[in-house]
């Protein structure tokens, strides 16, 4: 085996760390190139990125080019996709990619995974249709109005963050729920507004022994139970996504709606996995197949297409960059569509989860900056609350700016949605520049002078009312929000932060510090 070469050793990050030891032109100056944006452009699987916005040069851009190919990063995805063991402090294969992959003709991973893969999905699915189409009937022979995800971590995130994202693939015969917090007022709030009679609940869990989760699903059976549901009828009224069908089958789960997965599946890139059921009744078999086909749609794009043009890869290496070299610690997320609202945290986790790590792949401590703190929320919502701190206060934080160029609120019940869309658009548009730009003080002095300001105001005003700008952002375009461009942009960030994890050199696929605290808790759960 090749030993490991710490990426500060690397030829390519030293001349990137030598270029950022140079003064770099302000975001004003760079945007001033009016081809700059031409250039700075990339397409897949229907998304657009435009990261002209970003502190970068062409030089930079070179020499950042340079250092994915220096830490073979391509190489390492074609690993992961072969079903090589990349998580090997777990011995395990990574194969998210494998779960959207049904179609792929002589598949990398091989037949038997994509047969195995495609044997749950139809079975899961035709599961899911019955529901969505308000066939599944429960224990009195009342239709299944709703269904109650339980489950923690990837087993809510992704599904939860979906299920918001594709309002308008939903069904109108089933309602889809999820809980994922024990404290008994997040199950009780669900709980009360629902008919044992006709609720399905759905208890997400690998092991079938995350205590989150089980004290959630013990409080759910026994609510089923104290609502009129006979014991030996529970089965009509339960369901799991589970490898331990011993444990769910005791529980009460009837096998034919067990669903498992496998342990190449990590939590947080789960949800194109039986953990997705829930998201599955929500907007049925097609869609939800639509979603795995945008999801395989920029894998292809990711092992395929040039360095230059990948787009995961862009993403990645901006993020180094701004890590690294411009030592900004943390990253916004901020999508302007309220069907995105959750998909931020959804990120977070894939994010913090994947490359919080402190111990490079050698056993080495990491010993440059990694993992950086992942937030943000809706930027509509964040304009009024913490974009003060990116324009005026004493942190850059780089953002990725999320928008959705199409329309699609049904105008028969919201005739001026248009107006609603142009909006939040302009919005978008003018933060990524203000951001960018800023504005200086002498700009700032006219800008007052053109409000009839007295020059004793202008000079006490200016220092407040300036911007220094300088703030990099990407904006990333979905041209419509459908479960094909969903699939689409959730795969981008998978590849992004997979591609960091390759330069860093850390595992990103264990989460040693989350078994650490499963592991304390039930010590002292049994502590007398």
């Amino acid at each position: 085996m090749t030993a490991f070469v710490p990426p500060q050793a690397r030829a390519a990050w030293q001349a990137l760390q030598n270029s950022a030891n140079q003064p770099l032109p302000h975001l004003r100056e760079l945007l001033a190139d009016g081809t700059r944006a031409g250039r700075m452009q990339l397409t897949a699987a229907d998304l657009h990125l435009d990261f002209s916005r970003q502190r970068i040069t062409p030089l930079i851009w070179s020499q950042l080019l340079d250092l994915a190919a220096e830490s073979d990063v391509l190489g390492q995805a074609k690993a992961m996709a072969r079903g090589d063991a990349i998580n090997a402090t777990e011995g395990r294969a990574v194969l998210h990619v494998a779960l959207r992959g049904g179609g792929v003709p002589n598949p990398p991973w091989g037949t038997t995974i994509g047969a195995q893969v495609e044997a749950v999905l139809t079975r899961m699915l035709a599961f899911a249709d019955t529901l969505y189409s308000g066939q599944a009937k429960g224990h009195s022979g009342r239709p299944i109005t709703d269904v109650v995800n339980l489950g923690i971590g990837g087993s809510d995130l992704g599904p939860r963050m979906a299920h918001q994202a594709l309002l308008a693939n939903a069904s109108t015969q089933v309602s889809v729920h999820f809980v994922s917090n024990p404290d008994a007022w997040a199950l009780h709030d669900t709980l009360r507004h629902l008919d044992p009679a006709t609720t399905l609940v759905v208890v997400s869990s690998k092991t079938f022994t995350t205590q989150e989760t089980l004290t959630l699903a013990n409080s759910a059976r026994r609510w089923l139970l104290d609502g009129g549901v006979p014991e030996a009828a529970l089965g009509a009224h339960l369901a799991a996504v589970s490898a331990a069908v011993d444990k769910a089958t005791a529980f009460g789960v009837r096998p034919e709606n067990i669903f498992g997965f496998w342990d190449w599946v990590g939590g947080r890139y789960s949800v194109w996995s039986a953990i997705g059921l829930p998201l599955a009744i929500a907007i049925g078999s097609r869609a939800f197949r639509e979603f795995l086909a945008g999801a395989q749609a920029m894998d292809a794009h990711f092992l395929n297409a040039q360095p230059d043009q990948n787009m995961p890869l862009a993403l990645a290496l901006l993020g180094i960059w701004n890590r690294n070299f411009l030592n900004c610690p943390t990253h916004l997320i901020s999508p302007y569509a309220w069907r995105l609202e959750r998909f931020a945290s959804f990120i977070q986790q894939m994010d913090m989860e994947s490359n919080g790590k402190s111990t490079r792949v050698d056993g080495a401590p990491v010993d440059v900056a990694s993992g950086p703190i992942v937030w943000g929320g809706l930027g509509i919502d964040g304009q009024h609350a913490y974009f003060q701190l990116l324009h005026q206060g004493q942190h850059t934080v780089p953002v990725d700016f999320i928008g959705v160029q199409t329309e699609d609120t049904p105008t028969a019940q919201l005739p001026l949605a248009p107006e609603h869309h142009r909006v939040v658009m302009l919005n978008l548009n003018a933060q990524a520049q203000a951001l960018a730009c800023g504005r200086d003080a002498a700009a700032t002095a006219d800008s007052l002078r053109a409000a009839g300001m007295s020059d004793a105001d202008v000079q006490r005003l200016t220092p407040h009312r300036q911007f220094p700008g300088n703030v990099p952002s990407n904006v990333l375009w979905m041209a419509a929000l459908t479960p094909r461009h969903l699939g689409a942009l959730i795969a981008l960030y998978e590849h992004k932060v997979f591609c960091q994890a390759a330069i860093w050199g850390v595992h990103a696929f264990d989460q040693w510090g989350v078994e650490l605290g499963k592991t304390m808790a039930k010590a002292m759960e049994s502590t007398p």
